[in-house]
């Protein structure tokens, strides 16, 4: 298969790639060169544009699918489709599962409500320059409901082509958020670790090998349609992953487990600061890692050992020079453990 990766060098992209050469398809890479730029990567087709003002450059060519990996805005997506509409069978968008308004109840799935913008946020939406970096309530509040709209531009574009991968938390080699690379770098470090709420906390995640080999797979037989993709719900807590960290990095760690009480009272933020962490007592939001995958998995899902995640994710960082962009600092958690410690 012929196969166009819109975005693809920041981090899932690297992964889609390499999934897709494994299995002999012919690749090209559409993207602006920024990340990586002078990187050839082998046996991929390259061509260096940006999506908002060069999609000219993608004419005269014909692909069976086109993976876009970078849409956030409705009106960048509305524009891809519609150019590609007659040069690819379909348009595989890569979504996410903050697409629900309503994760109250576990074990939600694709027919759960979406989130939706007001009609005032809509106008503001449109005049943003999507040429722009995206900030503020584009990445934060807005970002669910810009999915949505961006999954719905698609569809309007290529009706009944359009494959909508709803991706829950993914974890890996180059993951720019680090948020699973805080744990396995501070877990690696031993010692005494402030770990949040109770380590029975049900988590889900994947593995970026995973889902893209998953996303190829459903290309190769034609799906399309919406699905949440992450791991299995209720399989994974925040202790065995901790625990299994520890095991795999050969580490000594000693876990100090604080109650929410504490960490509110503290102004710990969660995710951010400890991340995968969800408070405990909102309903609004306890439940977010805990996504149906039935479908997904119907269509042959499939998730490595999490010692395996493990391993990857520690020899990846440890090659990188930059600070950790999660997590909560030493010395915060050199205070809080002791006030922690104190306190119980």
């Amino acid at each position: 298969m012929k196969i166009l990766v819109i975005g693809g060098t920041k981090f899932l992209g690297r992964h889609l790639i390499n999934a897709a050469l494994r299995k002999n398809h012919e690749v090209t890479l559409f993207n602006r060169g920024k990340k990586y730029s002078d990187e050839q990567i082998e046996n991929v087709g390259q061509i260096h544009g940006d999506r908002n003002t060069d999609l000219e450059k993608l004419s005269g060519r014909k692909w069976d699918a086109v993976i876009d990996t970078c849409g956030y805005l409705p009106q960048t997506v509305k524009a891809s489709a519609e150019f590609l509409q007659d040069k690819v069978g379909q348009y595989v968008f890569i979504s996410s599962g903050s697409v629900y308004a309503d994760v109250s109840k576990p074990n939600y799935d694709e027919n759960t409500q979406t989130a939706k913008l007001t009609e005032e946020q809509k106008k503001e939406v449109e005049k943003i320059d999507p040429r722009g970096e995206l900030t503020g309530a584009i990445l934060g509040e807005y970002y669910g409901a810009l999915k949505v709209l961006c999954e719905e531009a698609a569809e309007s574009a290529m009706p009944g082509r359009v494959l909508n991968v709803r991706a829950g938390m993914i974890v890996g080699a180059f993951d720019p958020t680090d948020r699973f690379g805080y744990w396995v770098m501070r877990v690696s470090e031993g010692g005494k670790i402030l770990a949040p709420g109770t380590p029975g906390n049900f988590i889900q995640l994947i593995d970026a090998r995973d889902l893209s080999e998953w996303i190829i797979g459903v290309i190769e037989n034609g799906e399309n349609g919406i699905y949440n993709v992450t791991g299995k719900p209720f399989e994974l807590t925040f202790g065995k992953m901790v625990e299994e960290i520890k095991t795999e990095t050969k580490s000594d760690a000693e876990f100090f487990w604080a109650s929410e009480e504490f960490l509110k009272q503290e102004k710990v933020a969660p995710w951010n600061e400890m991340p995968f962490y969800l408070s405990e007592s909102d309903d609004e939001i306890k439940n977010f890692l805990t996504m149906n995958v039935d479908k997904a998995l119907e269509k042959k899902l499939k998730s490595r050992p999490l010692s395996d995640t493990i391993r990857e994710t520690f020899a990846w960082r440890k090659t990188q020079n930059h600070e950790l962009k999660a997590g909560i600092s030493a010395e915060r958690e050199k205070e809080l453990l002791q006030k922690w410690r104190e306190k119980a």
